[in-house]
C-alpha cells in the first residue's frame, strides 16, 4: 500500500523534529566470495552491513532538537516513513552527524539539511 509523505515523522530521542520536510535512509550490505576451486559460479557469505540517511528541514533556531544537529554530534533516532500509529513500520539507530548545511533563498523558505553515518545496528521494527 502507498503511503503519503505528509505522514512521516522524525524523532531524535524521544523529541518530534519539527518542520522536517523529507529523510532518507539507505542500507548496505557487504559480501564475502567464497567460491571454491573447480566451481562453475561464483558463491558469497552476507558481511556486515551499515546504514546512512539524511533529514531535510525548514530551519527553526527555536527547536531544541534541530539545534542538537551539528556536525560530529552522535544522534539516536527513529524514522517512521508511515506515522506514528500503532504497527507503522519503525527505523532507529544512533548515527553520527557527518554534515549540516543551511540554505537561504531570496524568495524561499530557509532550509537545513543534515547527514548522518549510522554506528551500529539498524533496528527495523514498527510502532507499538
Amino acid at each position: 500500500m502507498a503511503h503519503h509523505g505528509k505522514e512521516g515523522v522524525v524523532k531524535c530521542g524521544s523529541a518530534v523534529l519539527g518542520a522536517v520536510t523529507g529523510f532518507t535512509i539507505d542500507t548496505t550490505g557487504d559480501v564475502v566470495e567464497d567460491t571454491s576451486l573447480g566451481n562453475a559460479a561464483k558463491t558469497y557469505l552476507a558481511g556486515r552491513t551499515a546504514f546512512s540517511g539524511s533529514l531535510d528541514m525548514h530551519y527553526d533556531e527555536g527547536d531544541a532538537a534541530q539545534e542538537t544537529l551539528d556536525s560530529g554530534a552522535t544522534i539516536a533516532f527513529t524514522l517512521l516513513p508511515e506515522g506514528n500509529s500503532s504497527g507503522d513500520q519503525s527505523l532507529a539507530g544512533n548515527g553520527i552527524v557527518t554534515s549540516m548545511s543551511i540554505g537561504v533563498t531570496l524568495d524561499g523558505v530557509t532550509t537545513r539539511t543534515v547527514a548522518f553515518q549510522g554506528t551500529g545496528a539498524l533496528t527495523i521494527g514498527t510502532v507499538s
